[in-house]
């Protein structure tokens, strides 16, 4: 076994004790979709406020699809970036449509992991993770998403090397991680990242994972 990995399997091990299994649930892949282009350069907060908006005001794919571009805009205001992110949201919508005939993505599980990932990216405005939080939260496919922070952690920890870029970094931790645990490794990433492992002033003292961290190492 590669010894990064090894290292990943310890610090899973660590990061089930402080944080727990996450079992996985399936969610509505268009609605993934959705999300996660409302939740690009803004909060969790704010990307959630934009999407019960969206739906309160557009209750099914279709009507978002319809929308007058200006309504969209005004409906997902809290995520930020509307006159961008609304475009792309459409766009994205009449895309399924076409090709599918209706708005669905339930199609994908019948794919391969390569297939899918590669007709999600085809979409204007869907990059790598985009592609990889649809086809893992919501179809259970095995992709590993490299968020703001899987990727700060992941450089921190010594796991892919430091001047690597996101888009790098999905390749690499793809590889790396086992498929088997790509979806609770990457929410408890996150959960680290958010209770400890902070963009700023990293909390080093309650760090569960300072014997593995290189960042701590060299930062202490």
């Amino acid at each position: 076994m590669n010894p990064q990995t090894k290292k990943i399997l310890r610090i899973h091990d660590l990061l089930l004790a402080e944080y727990g299994d996450r079992p996985w649930q399936p969610h509505d892949p268009v609605a993934s979709l959705v999300n996660t282009i409302l939740s690009q350069n803004t909060n969790d907060v704010n990307r959630d406020r934009a999407f019960e908006q969206l739906r309160e005001r557009f209750p099914t794919w279709e009507a978002v699809r319809d929308a007058r571009l200006e309504a969209l805009i005004d409906a997902i205001r809290p995520a930020g970036l509307g006159p961008t992110k609304g475009p792309r949201i459409q766009e994205a919508l009449r895309r399924i449509a076409a090709e599918r005939g209706e708005i669905s993505l339930d199609f994908l599980s019948d794919w391969g992991v390569g297939q899918a990932r590669a007709w999600l990216s085809s979409i204007p405005g869907v990059g790598p993770k985009t592609a990889a939080i649809v086809l893992l939260f919501a179809l259970g496919m095995p992709a590993f998403p490299v968020d703001t922070h899987a990727h700060r952690l992941s450089r921190r920890l010594g796991l892919i090397p430091e001047r690597t870029s996101r888009e790098q970094a999905h390749v690499l931790l793809e590889a790396l991680v086992p498929p088997e645990i790509y979806y609770t490794f990457h929410l408890n990433l996150i959960a680290h990242g958010r209770a400890v492992c902070h963009a700023r002033n990293p909390e080093h003292d309650r760090c569960v994972l300072r014997g593995e961290c290189v960042y701590y190492q060299e930062h202490t």
